[in-house]
């Protein structure tokens, strides 16, 4: 069952580094003060050196050791507007106009990663999510094979047993009306991330009908997308269509689909929209009382997360364990 613990037993044993865009932010300060008291996570802070220092001071906390990249000061900036202009040649971009992008902290930290500096980014806890995903998009890509960026959310929950309970929902962030092989895509790399998190995957491609209980265009979708997941994992147990009570209630389940062997007990969701998967994390979250982490970006080649704006210190501190988890 998932804990923070088995997260950092795995960055023990391969320590990593991890790039905060927004260095001066107070949220991101205390989570590195945090970070930089243990040895499995180095953090890398973006901004102008007095800056940060000024602001660690005017906080409090104590972020002495930390690396701290300004990059009007880089000295490896020559190396990195070259290769951005690589990475971007398709669209014509110059030397002149990498030096301004690289200026942002969001595509200089994502440059830092893809040079291999850092392992992984955290950053959008002053800006957008599109500011975070679009220079990611732009530089790291997505793996080989993969079409899109998903994303999905871990709920964790203690339970009547004293293990905590665990589920993944997904897409809830990023694509508003995926096509069945997105969702076939997101299916995939979801189940490997509920993994990461001690979750074995039981995979519900979620509607508001049961086995064709119901008609209409996102029925046949969520069935379809099911029937192509099955095919593309046979290994990982899936099916679908099927409404939500259906996929978490084995009294439901019996009366509904009994010859499931995921109906009733699953524990890895996928949406067929980011309307009903954000709604639905949401509910979880408020009115469930799971503690939500995420969105965690899938398919890229490195981990990038995103942060809500609304963020906290110890929301941080828990996404860069996740994030650099892993890279």
């Amino acid at each position: 069952m998932f804990g923070f613990g088995q997260l950092i037993n795995i960055l023990k044993k391969s320590p990593k580094k991890i790039v905060f865009t927004e260095g001066t932010d107070a949220r991101i300060l205390e989570a590195s003060s945090r970070l930089l008291a243990s040895n499995f996570l180095e953090p890398i802070l973006v901004g102008k050196v007095e800056d940060v220092e000024k602001a660690a001071e005017e906080c409090g906390f104590n972020i002495r050791g930390a690396q701290i990249i300004d990059p009007e000061e880089y000295d490896r900036m020559d190396e990195m507007v070259d290769l951005f202009c690589e990475l971007r040649k398709s669209k014509g971009v110059t030397p002149e106009q990498a030096r301004k992008m690289l200026s942002s902290a969001n595509y200089f930290g994502t440059m830092l990663v893809k040079m291999g500096v850092a392992d992984a980014l955290l950053g959008g806890a002053t800006y957008s999510t599109a500011d975070t995903v679009r220079p990611a998009l732009q530089l790291i890509k997505t793996k080989p094979g993969h079409s899109i960026v998903s994303s999905c959310f871990i709920l964790v929950r203690p339970s009547a047993t004293g293990d905590n309970e665990v589920l993944a929902m997904s897409d809830c962030a990023i694509n508003i009306k995926p096509t069945e092989d997105e969702l076939v895509e997101i299916a995939g790399e979801t189940a490997k991330c509920a993994r990461i998190f001690g979750i074995d995957p039981q995979i519900a491609f979620l509607s508001y009908s049961t086995f064709g209980s119901g008609k209409g265009e996102d029925v046949d979708k969520m069935r379809n997308a099911a029937e192509k997941a099955k095919k593309k994992y046979p290994d990982l147990p899936i099916e679908g269509e099927m409404q939500f009570d259906a996929a978490v209630s084995p009294r439901v389940a019996r009366t509904k689909c009994p010859d499931s062997k995921v109906a009733g007990h699953a524990n890895t969701f996928i949406f067929p929209d980011i309307n009903a998967g954000n709604i639905g994390y949401k509910i979880a979250q408020r009115m469930g009382n799971f503690d939500a982490y995420g969105p965690i970006l899938l398919g890229l080649n490195a981990p990038v997360n995103d942060l809500s704006r609304g963020c906290n210190a110890a929301e941080v501190y828990s996404m860069a364990i996740i994030t650099a988890a892993l890279a």
